[in-house]
Formats: C-alpha cells, structure tokens, sequence
C-alpha cells in the first residue's frame, strides 16, 4: 500500500527534524508505542502493542534513517514482527519545506504486511494505516507546536515539551 500526505507544522525545519530524529519524542508519537531506544545513526529499536481489526499484537521491530540530508529530508526503514499476527514493512520518505508558517513535512509512505493481518483484506489494513499515519502526525505537531486554545490545562501541560526544551536551550 502507498501513502502520502503533508501537514504544515507551526515550528522552523530544524525543531522539526529534532523530533523526527529523537526516541523520545517517538515514543510518545507512535500509537501503541511501549518502547523506543536508539539514536539516528544507529538506528532505533521499538516496542508497539496495536489492534487491528480482530487481531491484537505485540511488535517488535527496528527503524533505520538513511538518505539523511539535515534539515531537509531522510528516509525511515521499519521493520516489525507481531508474532501470529504477521508482519509489517515499509518506508517512508520524508521531506521539510519552510514555509511563511512554519515547515511543510510532506510523507510518501509504501508499506506491506503478511500473516493474519495480510488476511484481513486491503480495506481493513489500509484504513488501519491511514489512521496510524494521521495520529502519528497530529501527535508530532501536538509535541511541537504545544497546546491549541481547546486544550484541557492538564492535558495540555504534556504536550510542547519538546518547543519548550529547544526554546530554554537557546
């Protein structure tokens, strides 16, 4: 399967690329995310309990960045396995844009999976990606950009953190 997709991000490229390229902010990223190590030249290593349709598993897999041209673009590699469940790869090439705003991150995502989630059909799995895609971005801003007006306040004390840190650090 094939996506792409881009989102404006309220944040200079440079805060973007920190927080594509940082386990932490991963982490907190990645639906299902239990666990994230590792660093950009290295690679990382995670941990991610997800359900799609009928089928709940645990996976374990590793991300490699490649083709890293900073701040501009870089390229993600995955690979993980869910036990029964199946498999997922895929890659994802990603690219930052100034804009007036902020920077333009625009994804071209191809993606496969095998084992029982393979036999849940294209609609299924696809919906499930779309959707994967969609909240690992909006949480990638959220992290950024920090809270919007609607926020709750303790919700919203989490989120900007890492805005926060770069700004103290300055």
């Amino acid at each position: 399967m094939e996506m792409r997709g881009e989102r404006e991000i309220a944040a200079d490229r440079q805060t973007v690329w920190a927080a594509l390229t940082s386990a932490e902010v991963l982490k907190e990223c990645v639906p299902g995310a239990q666990e994230v190590t590792g660093s950009p030249e290295e690679g990382f290593e995670a941990t991610v309990v997800q359900k799609v349709g009928p089928v709940k598993a645990t996976f374990r897999g590793a991300v490699t960045l490649s083709e890293m041209v900073r701040p501009e673009r870089l390229k993600l590699v995955g690979e993980g396995k869910g036990g029964a469940a199946g498999f997922a790869k895929g890659s994802a090439d990603v690219t930052l844009t100034e804009t007036e705003n902020g920077t333009l991150l625009a994804y071209d995502v191809d993606a496969r999976v095998g084992g029982k989630l393979a036999q849940l059909g294209s609609r299924i799995v696809d919906g499930f990606a779309k959707k994967m895609a969609d909240q690992f971005f909006a949480r990638l801003e959220e992290v950024i950009e920090g809270p919007k007006e609607e926020d709750e306040a303790p919700e919203a004390e989490k989120k900007g953190w890492l805005k926060r840190l770069i700004t103290r650090n300055d």
